[in-house]
């Protein structure tokens, strides 16, 4: 009798279970006994070819995914890291201008596709129609400095307003008071040219310069909520002429006294009161005793006091407002960043028109820019 030894039995043992399992592998596969292929990773395909589009604010983009190798994965659609849809289609409607990418991915446990796509978002033209005006239609805020034409013609808010459609005055007081206006279209950004005309009441050997501000309804809401490019000027570069300059006017006790006011370099000095305007110059509407004013200050080089009764302000070569007789043309392809550097704008639909100089010139009183209206020059006025 042949007797299994402890060996033997434990090799068969190991035997009867290596035939065990290769029976259920064999075995393996859908109730009807095929074998289940083994899973791939996706195939992607997509409703275009295209991976750059060009989209105006209010544009939709819709983008499809297919399955082209019918196994199962999951998938997600993201615009800069966050997830915009898990599911095959996507839909991008941007809300601001500049550039983005959308970036879509399928997986699953063999492997995972990926593809980018480009998308560039500019603003949205409002287009010249036969009922659009050359000049500014809509005024969104009058917010003058001390001056000794504030609180009645032309420093109020009726002034302000008498230059909306047409040709009027309003006074932006002294150093930093200013006026934000806006066209009832885009002024588009014309290669070489002068795009607006902004008109003051300067002669030629007495002007109040006033720096430009413009910008483009980026986000296409209507307002002048987006970012301000300045017009770069020809005092750009003088000297006496500062960057984010600063200046608190504060109310005086008595309301026909001299307004005192202090800048962030440490300077200070009054929008002083003279005998022929002896109204309030602190503006009456602003109800806080102080408020501060940022933007350029320029050089006060061009103004000329040796001879008090003759007192000259020589304009700049170009870039300002109230600076030439007959009015001053500005060219947005001049626009420049808080940095100093050059912007390309397509076109702009809100202006800024602000006071650049602080000085006192005497009898003469504060220098103040003057606007008597703005108006596109694409359009025949």
């Amino acid at each position: 009798m042949y007797t299994l030894t402890k060996m033997n039995r434990n090799a068969l043992a190991v035997f009867t279970g290596s035939v065990l399992l290769l029976f259920l592998l064999s075995c393996s596969g859908d109730d009807d006994g095929t074998v289940l292929p083994e899973i791939e990773a996706p195939e992607i395909g997509f409703d275009t070819d295209d991976t750059d589009f060009f989209l105006r604010l209010g544009d939709t983009l819709s983008l499809t995914a297919s399955n082209d190798n019918d196994f199962e994965y999951e998938e997600a659609w993201s615009l800069n890291d966050v997830v915009l849809s898990q599911t095959g289609q996507v839909e991008f409607t941007p809300e601001r201008t500049g550039e983005y990418t959308l970036s879509y991915r399928a997986f699953n446990s063999a492997g995972s596709f990926e593809k980018e796509f480009r998308i560039r978002t500019a603003i949205r033209l409002r287009a010249i129609t036969e009922n659009s005006n050359a000049y500014v239609s809509e005024l969104f805020e009058f917010l003058p400095a001390p001056g000794q034409f504030i609180n009645k013609n032309p420093g109020n808010l009726e002034s302000a307003e008498g230059i909306i459609g047409k040709k009027g005055l309003v006074s932006l007081g002294g150093w930093g008071g200013s006026i934000v206006l806006g066209f009832d279209h885009t002024v588009l950004n014309r290669e070489d040219e002068g795009d607006i005309i902004i008109y003051g009441n300067a002669m030629p050997n007495f002007a109040e310069p006033g720096v430009v501000w413009v910008m483009q309804d980026e986000n296409g809401n209507g307002l002048p909520d987006d970012t301000w490019y300045q017009v770069k000027g020809s005092a750009h570069e003088l000297e006496g002429t500062i960057q984010h300059y600063e200046v608190t006017y504060h109310r005086p006790g008595d309301p026909s006294a001299d307004i005192p006011w202090e800048d962030n370099q440490g300077n200070t000095g009054v929008i002083a009161t003279n005998s022929f305007h002896t109204q309030a110059y602190y503006p009456q509407w602003i109800a806080a005793d102080s408020y501060t004013l940022e933007g350029t200050l320029l050089s006060s080089a061009n103004i000329d006091m040796s001879n008090p009764s003759y007192i000259t302000s020589a304009p700049f070569a170009y870039g300002y407002a109230d600076n030439t007789a007959g009015g001053d043309t500005i060219d947005i392809a001049d626009a420049i960043d808080e940095d100093g550097n050059a912007v390309v704008l397509e076109g702009i639909d809100f202006v800024k028109i602000q006071t650049g100089i602080q000085a006192n010139m005497g009898w003469l009183g504060e220098l103040s820019t003057e606007v008597t209206g703005v108006a596109d020059l694409s359009i025949t006025h």
